[in-house]
């Protein structure tokens, strides 16, 4: 599964992001920030590089930019909101060079080294967390940034983690190209309906041929490829999360026929949309 490349806003201005997360699964995704997700609820399996594991309550992971990752919460019924978790995203350069150079930020480099193949924390070490990340979520100004450092001295200081991913991520693409964003923040928006590859080199600012080597180079994957995969992701969402008919589902995430999304979601997912669908009812 090819993995979605995602911008992250910050619509404060801030250099770090804290959000609320309800009864919310993912789609396989990666992203120029760090992350720091706390499970405060509910359980699920969560997917870091090559790993796989199941996550319950005060689970708390950390991701590097650029590891591929996603998690499915497991839902009992369609009532169920027994999800609940805090995520914060931040930049390496919010932290400046500066002062990551300095002695005593050795162990907050090594935290940040670390987390390239993901990190996993005891519940403990989730349990402290827990306040700092909470107060990060109402904090401002310089409020919220000590709260953001406390987590980051508690992430530092844990007696127990563990290196999750064993994936060799040398030669890994770094998503620093302003039009790769752009791009696919355009596919994300207008995944929906036919999108030409001449319409979408015109948002690259490129020849379509030139376009086509570009998004190739970038991201692994050729551009109607990782358009099927957009489109994938988001029929899992609404298999998950709706009571859509499949059928109605097909022409909701853009695709032209029934035989054709049922190719992509094969591809794409590993089983039909009917089996995808039963593993989230009871």
């Amino acid at each position: 599964m090819i993995p979605e490349i995602i911008s992250i806003r910050h619509d404060d201005g801030s250099g770090f992001r804290a959000a609320w997360m309800d009864n919310e699964s993912s789609f396989l995704h990666l992203h120029p920030e760090y992350e720091i997700v706390l499970n405060i609820s509910g359980n699920g399996t969560r997917v870091a590089g090559d790993s796989v594991e199941l996550f319950d309550r005060y689970d708390l992971v950390m991701y590097g930019p650029d590891l591929r990752h996603f998690w499915n919460f497991y839902r009992k019924d369609k009532n169920d909101t027994g999800r609940h978790a805090i995520m914060v995203h931040f930049r390496r350069d919010s932290l400046g060079e500066s002062m990551l150079s300095q002695f005593e930020m050795a162990d907050l480099r090594r935290l940040l080294e670390n987390a390239g193949r993901g990190i996993a924390f005891s519940p403990e070490t989730g349990e402290k967390a827990e306040e700092p990340m909470r107060r990060m979520l109402s904090d401002t100004g310089m409020k919220k940034m000590v709260s953001f450092f406390r987590l980051l001295e508690i992430l530092c200081s844990a007696p127990k983690f563990k290196i999750l991913s064993g994936e060799n991520l040398e030669g890994v693409r770094e998503i620093t190209d302003s039009r790769l964003t752009e791009v696919c923040s355009f596919i994300r928006e207008n995944f929906y309906r036919p999108i030409p590859v001449k319409e979408i080199a015109v948002v690259a600012k490129m020849s379509p041929h030139s376009f086509s080597r570009f998004f190739s180079r970038s991201t692994g994957s050729g551009f109607v490829n990782y358009v099927n995969q957009v489109r994938t992701n988001k029929a899992c969402y609404l298999l998950r999360e709706t009571d859509h008919q499949i059928n109605e589902i097909v022409f909701e995430c853009g695709f032209a026929t029934i035989s054709n999304f049922n190719k992509q979601f094969r591809k794409h997912a590993g089983m039909s949309a009917r089996d995808y669908r039963a593993q989230y009812r009871t």
